[in-house]
């Protein structure tokens, strides 16, 4: 299962142009390898190809996602991680996240975050494919941690579940109220203010079942549509 781990369980972006890059020779000499892999021991949730290496390796990406509860703008940052960021647009743009439900909520003292992108709604669906890390070099550590190895993951940040090392698919979670993690997780974009604002009226309602910091969210929460204003 796709698990953000919860062992010790940024501020909104202000967004003025949003840039999706060009084709220019420095880009693509600058072509990363991604490690796009299939697995059939674990195929898609929802039928779906698996992306070549990504030509746009910087700038920006406004992303537009409705759900049941509101509005989750998030901006996706190319420069910090352009095979996750790729990789989100390439199954946004094939309809992989519409009508999916987030599954997953936690409401630990030190981790609060939505958790979505699983067509199956099991917490264990993906595309049907693997690529490698982009994993944050730049987060505050977390205080009074003795070992010194785990880190902020801020409010509004916008980050891949995975299963281990260089495991990620199409889930990915939302960051509620900051959240120490180690930095293990791909960080790819943040969420609007709008976002954030949805995202706190879904924690507000409460995680159903026996287990009251994680499980499914009391409110349902569904992403209507995924649409990247990019490409």
């Amino acid at each position: 299962m796709r698990r953000i781990a919860a062992g010790l369980a940024v501020a909104a972006l202000a967004v003025g142009f949003i840039t999706t890059g060009t084709a220019s020779a420095d880009t693509q000499t600058a072509r990363p390898d991604c490690g796009y892999t299939a697995t059939p021991e674990e195929p898609a949730a929802r039928p779906v190809s698996i992306p070549r290496d990504p030509w746009f390796t910087k700038g920006k990406v406004l992303v537009k996602v409705k759900t049941n509860q509101g509005d989750i703008p998030l901006v996706l940052d190319r420069t910090k991680a352009a095979c996750t960021a790729h990789s989100f647009i390439h199954l946004a743009h094939r309809g992989f996240y519409n009508q999916t439900e987030c599954h997953r909520l936690t409401a630990y003292p030190t981790l609060k975050v939505l958790q979505c992108g699983d067509p199956s709604n099991t917490g264990e669906g993906g595309p049907g494919y693997r690529y490698k890390d982009e994993l944050p070099t730049d987060l505050q550590p977390a205080p009074n941690d003795p070992t010194g190895v785990r880190r902020i993951y801020p409010r509004g940040t916008l980050a891949m579940a995975n299963a281990g090392p260089d495991t990620n698919g199409s889930q990915f979670f939302l960051v509620q109220s900051d959240s120490i993690l180690r930095p293990n997780y791909t960080v790819f974009g943040q969420i609007l203010p709008e976002g954030l604002e949805t995202l706190d009226k879904i924690a507000a309602g409460g995680i159903a079942g026996e287990n009251p910091l994680d499980g499914r969210p009391n409110v349902k929460s569904e992403l209507k549509w995924v649409l990247p204003l990019g490409i």
